[in-house]
């Protein structure tokens, strides 16, 4: 396949297959997203500009590396009132859009730890 030059206009395909997704994702991000809109030609083919591509895969990245919501990537990309660029938007998480906790140790991991913890405070109360 020959490679396209960087502006050029990208089908669904392509564009999925580039963010490693399948195409029925990138149709439902634009119902999702207002801003990510490709040119819509006869048969209802998708052309999405170089923007839309970036945008994709800011959404991409936000998504599925980041760990936000579908809601909080509408939130960052929305910015406050629409004033704010998307790309600004996602380089600036807002406080109301924040990414998923990363998964700490278990419960059983940590319950030995606390119990020396309680352990070494109980001999330091008793020792005062």
């Amino acid at each position: 396949m020959v490679e396209k030059a960087a502006g050029a206009f990208r089908t669904i395909g392509e564009l999925a297959d580039d963010l490693g997704l399948p195409q029925h994702i990138l149709r439902y991000w634009e119902t999702r997203f207002p801003q990510l809109r490709p040119l819509t030609r006869a048969g209802n083919r998708r052309y999405y500009r170089p923007d839309d591509v970036v945008l994709a895969k800011q959404i991409n990245h936000l998504l599925n590396i980041e760990g936000y919501t579908v809601k909080g990537v509408q939130k960052l990309l929305s910015g406050k009132g629409g004033a704010e660029p998307a790309a600004a938007a996602v380089a600036a998480p807002t406080a109301t859009a924040q990414p998923m906790p990363a998964k700490g140790p278990s419960a059983a991991d940590l319950v030995p730890a606390l119990m020396q913890i309680r352990a070494r405070l109980a001999n330091a109360l008793a020792a005062a």
